[in-house]
């Protein structure tokens, strides 16, 4: 599967990408929205990718990979939370590289995957919950039409300092 936009596009994960996925996933600069807390072993990881073929009803999860034209990889975007039955998702996004941030490619992902959710998914709504310091990605959220529908305080731990999160939602209507 691929989803085409102006300068990027997005495909689904391969083993191929194991390289890629080792350094996101092992980024401690990454921890903080991924709730992760140790890295993750190659093995591991190789595990996740073999059982990726799943399809998003099944596994309730869909990881796309954010690629250039040239078909580098810029990063992810994931779907998670999968709920049919209320039909709704959350989504999360993270473009790697401060070279590749700030071009517009997570907005366009971001915009691709709204398309997708809406009219291929027949969803109703995708939430995500942003950082309240993450100004960035409130810009993005908020300029591509999801409202900001509440604040879960002390949400996240990053160091010995709990941090907001912000809870935007986005309705097809």
């Amino acid at each position: 599967m691929k989803l085409h936009g102006k300068h990027i596009y997005l495909r689904a994960i391969e083993p191929d990408d194991l390289d890629f996925l080792y350094e996101l996933e092992n980024n401690p600069d990454l921890w903080e929205v991924s709730g992760t807390l140790a890295p993750y072993s190659r093995h591991v990881l190789k595990k996740y990718l073999d059982n990726a073929h799943k399809d998003i009803f099944e596994a309730k999860q869909l990881r796309l990979c954010i690629c250039g034209q040239d078909h580098d990889l810029l990063g992810l975007i994931d779907l998670f939370d999968f709920d049919p039955k209320n039909k709704r998702a959350g989504v999360g996004i993270v473009v790697l590289d401060s070279v590749n941030r700030d071009r517009g490619y997570g907005s366009e992902a971001l915009s691709l995957v709204c398309d997708y959710v809406f009219h291929t998914l027949n969803l109703r709504q995708v939430y995500a919950h942003v950082g309240e310091q993450n100004k960035t990605s409130i810009h993005v959220f908020t300029k591509l039409g999801f409202k900001q529908a509440g604040v879960l305080e002390d949400w996240t731990r990053f160091g010995t300092e709990f941090r907001n999160v912000l809870l935007f939602q986005k309705l097809n209507r």
